[in-house]
């Protein structure tokens, strides 16, 4: 009998409910500039709507239905995108990125390519289980300069940490096209 692949089933399942057309990502709001609370720098933020983590005392528990928020040309998230002035790179918020990896990473490739920016992403999954998802998830991630990874967990809560709002979540820098690990903090 061949193993079951419960990751990619649960992120079909996903798609499936997300109903989101190629070309298109679902937000949960508008694009964000000017910040300097997720990531090095002066930051664009896309905040993704849909996520099935559902982590206790998540701080955006609007972003967890896949059926709200809005869908959105990826061409238009570029378009704006450029007209920003000042940003020095683009994260990802959410909800959760990677139950949207392929249009994550065709606009997180434009941001570098034609901005030049640094690219940064939350994620209440651990690099651990992207890298066993796979497929668009792991090269999505492959196309990050770093990741913020682990659930949030509320026993865990420590506002002094940068970036990260519980102990047990990582600051991961990733070498680009590898997805290689360089340092953790």
């Amino acid at each position: 009998m061949a193993d079951i692949d419960w990751h990619q089933i649960a992120l079909d399942k996903i798609a499936k409910q997300m109903e989101v057309p190629d070309g298109y990502i679902r937000l949960s709001g508008p694009i964000e500039h000017d910040n300097i609370v997720n990531g090095d720098g002066l930051r664009a933020v896309l905040w993704t709507q849909g996520c099935p983590n559902h982590c206790k005392g998540c701080q955006n528990p609007e972003t967890w239905d896949y059926t709200v928020g809005t869908l959105v040309k990826i061409d238009d998230i570029c378009k704006e995108l450029s007209e920003l002035q000042g940003q020095t790179g683009l994260t990802f918020c959410g909800g959760e990125p990677f139950v949207q990896p392929k249009a994550c990473k065709q606009i997180a490739d434009y941001c570098r390519k034609e901005l030049g920016w640094d690219v940064w992403s939350f994620s209440g999954f651990t690099y651990e289980i992207i890298k066993e998802f796979g497929g668009e998830p792991w090269e999505f991630l492959k196309s990050l300069d770093a990741l913020i990874d682990g659930p949030f967990i509320l026993s865990q809560r420590d506002l002094s940490l940068r970036f990260r709002g519980s102990k047990n979540q990582r600051l991961l820098k990733l070498e680009l096209g590898t997805g290689k690990i360089l340092s953790i903090e």
